[in-house]
C-alpha cells in the first residue's frame, strides 16, 4: 500500500465526463512548488506537475467547486504508467525530455477559499476511490 499527499495549485479549470457505467471522473492538474537555499544561499525553486483524477462523488464536487489557481491539498495513490511502471516520459515540443504523475484522488480539501479565507465547502463525499482498477479511464 502507497500514499501520496499533494499541496499545490490548480494549473487548470477541471474536466468531468463520463464513463460507459456512468460513473464520473474529473481531471485535473496540480502544480506542486518547492523552493529551498542551498549551501551559498542561492535560492531555487522547482515545480512539479501531476495530473488528478477524482470519480464518483468526488469527481462532482472537484468539478463544481475547483477552478485554476485554486489552492488544493489531495491524497491519493499514484498510478504508474503502463508500460514504463514509473512516471509517464514523453518529449516536449522544444525536443527537452519531460516526465508526468497521475493521481487517482481518494481525498481532495479545498484551501485558500473561494476568497482566500481558508475555507471548503461543507460537502460531503470528499473521499472515495474507484471501484475497481477496470473503471479507470486510462
Amino acid at each position: 500500500m502507497h500514499k501520496i499527499i499533494v499541496i499545490g495549485n490548480l494549473g487548470r479549470n477541471p474536466e468531468m465526463r463520463y464513463l460507459p457505467s456512468g460513473q464520473p471522473v474529473t481531471n485535473f492538474s496540480v502544480a506542486s512548488n518547492r523552493r529551498w537555499n542551498d549551501a551559498e544561499g542561492q535560492a531555487h525553486e522547482e515545480t512539479v506537475w501531476i495530473r488528478v483524477s477524482a470519480f464518483g462523488r468526488l469527481a462532482e464536487v472537484c468539478n463544481k467547486y475547483l477552478q485554476k489557481g485554486r489552492q488544493v491539498y489531495l491524497e491519493g495513490r499514484l498510478r504508474p504508467d503502463p508500460e514504463t511502471g514509473g512516471p509517464h516520459v514523453f518529449t516536449r515540443n522544444d525536443g527537452t525530455p519531460g516526465a508526468s504523475y497521475e493521481v487517482v484522488a481518494a481525498t481532495v480539501q479545498f484551501l485558500g477559499g473561494r476568497n482566500g479565507n481558508g475555507a471548503s465547502p461543507n460537502e460531503p463525499g470528499f473521499g472515495g476511490e474507484p471501484e475497481t482498477e477496470e473503471t479507470i479511464p486510462f
